[in-house]
C-alpha cells in the first residue's frame, strides 16, 4: 500500500497569523509536527503543503519536502485535495500542523483500520475528554459516534447532553485523516453543507452526504495549538519532555 502524508499549513490564520512558524523550544511548530509524522514509519513519503512563501522557506532550510498549492482553500482538507492530484498513491493522511505533540502511533491509528477493512474511505481520530474545560471549549470539536464508531455528529458544543444519563464519556475529535482517493475526489466537487457551514468542522462534509467516517479512539494528549496560551502550554510541556525530539 503506497501512502503519502501531508500537512497542511497556512500563514494567514485569522486566530493566529503565522502559526506554522511559531517558536516553540527553537524551532518553528511544523518542524515538530513533520519530526513526528516521519516516526510512523509505514508512510512512504510526507510533504507539507502550502500556500505562503515564507513557511515553504523555512521547510526548505530545514530539509522539509514542502509543496504549494492554492491560498484560496477554506480547509485543510481542500488543500490535502489538491495536493493529493500530482501523485498516486493507495491513501492519503491528513496531519493537521498545529499539533507538535501528535504521537506517532495516534497517526498510525488512523491507517491501520484500510489494511483491515474496505467499507469506508475515511478515517478520523477521537480521544475521550479529561479536562472539563475542554468540553466547553469551542475550539474542540466532540464526536459522536454509533456503535461501530461511525460518525454521526461532531459539534463545538458538548454533546451529548446528559438529560436521561450521566453515565458517559465525552470524546474530542483529533485532527488525523485517512482518506481514500476517491473521499479527496468527493471532498473536492463537493459544496460545504449547511451544517458544517454553521459547526466549520470540516469532516462534517463527509457525514452530511452519507459517506461512512469511521472514527478511532487513541489514548491521546496532544494539544492543539489555536492560541497563544496554547502555545505557552505545548512550550512547557516540549521543553521538559526529551522524546519529541
Amino acid at each position: 500500500m503506497k501512502i503519502i502524508a501531508f500537512i497542511p499549513a497556512r500563514y494567514s490564520s485569522s486566530r493566529f497569523p503565522g502559526k506554522p512558524l511559531a517558536d516553540i523550544c527553537g524551532k518553528p511548530m511544523i518542524w515538530w509536527v513533520y519530526n513526528q509524522a516521519k516516526k510512523v514509519e509505514i508512510i512512504d513519503n510526507i510533504y507539507v503543503a502550502t500556500d505562503d512563501d515564507r513557511i515553504k522557506i523555512v521547510c526548505e532550510n530545514y530539509n522539509i519536502p514542502v509543496i504549494m498549492t492554492s491560498e484560496h482553500h477554506p480547509t485543510g482538507t481542500d488543500r490535502v485535495a489538491e495536493a493529493s492530484e500530482r501523485f498516486i498513491a493507495d491513501l492519503f493522511v491528513n496531519i493537521q500542523g498545529d499539533e507538535p505533540m501528535i504521537d506517532p502511533d495516534s497517526i498510525l491509528a488512523a491507517i491501520l483500520p484500510f489494511t483491515k477493512e474496505n467499507d469506508f474511505l475515511v478515517t478520523n481520530l477521537m480521544a475521550k475528554i479529561i479536562n472539563p474545560v475542554e468540553l466547553i471549549n469551542n475550539t474542540v470539536p466532540k464526536v459522536i459516534c454509533n456503535s461501530e464508531n461511525i460518525g454521526v455528529f461532531l459539534s463545538r458544543n458538548p454533546i451529548p447532553y446528559p438529560k436521561g444519563s450521566i453515565n458517559y464519556s465525552f470524546y474530542k475529535q483529533v485532527c488525523v485523516y485517512g482518506y481514500k482517493p476517491d473521499a479527496l475526489r468527493f471532498y473536492s466537487k463537493t459544496k460545504r453543507g449547511s451544517v458544517e457551514m454553521i459547526e466549520d468542522i470540516e469532516i462534517l462534509r463527509f457525514i452530511e452526504n452519507g459517506i461512512r467516517v469511521k472514527f478511532i479512539e487513541v489514548n491521546s494528549n496532544t494539544i492543539a495549538v489555536d492560541t497563544q496560551n496554547d502555545l505557552i502550554k505545548v512550550r512547557s510541556l516540549l521543553n521538559k519532555d526529551n522524546n519529541y525530539v
